[in-house]
């Protein structure tokens, strides 16, 4: 059974930084496109950052020049440094792994992490 495990979230003052990381299991990790999306209480989820197996990037606009997502193969895990925090980064923050296939899509989740910004 795949698993997708975050940790490194919790409670930060603004202007603060965490890491996030993600830990992928029993996936050939190394071909999936790896994201981290986050939902805020009423909100609809966001992507906030992805990197391809070919390890180009993405970034949500609201965290370009903050956050940096970066990947380890050998270690299967994906992690999302995330610095100068505000408030409206609050959120739980899930682990997304996602094959795209001509004919198919397969996708898995994370359980997600909790960050709360605030002083």
């Amino acid at each position: 059974q795949v698993q997708l495990v975050e940790s490194g979230g919790g409670l930060v003052q603004p202007g603060g930084s965490l890491k996030l990381s993600c830990a992928a299991s029993k996936i050939l990790f190394s071909i999936y496109t790896m994201g981290w999306y986050r939902q805020a209480p009423g909100k609809q989820r966001e992507l906030v950052a992805r990197i391809q197996s070919g390890r180009s990037t993405n970034y949500a606009d609201s965290v370009k020049g903050r956050f940096t997502i970066s990947r380890d193969n050998v270690k299967k895990t994906v992690y999302l440094q995330m610095n100068s925090l505000k408030p409206e980064d609050t959120a739980v923050y899930y682990c997304n792994a996602k094959k795209e296939r001509q004919d198919s899509v397969t996708d898995y989740w994370g359980q997600g992490t909790q960050v709360t910004v605030s002083s």
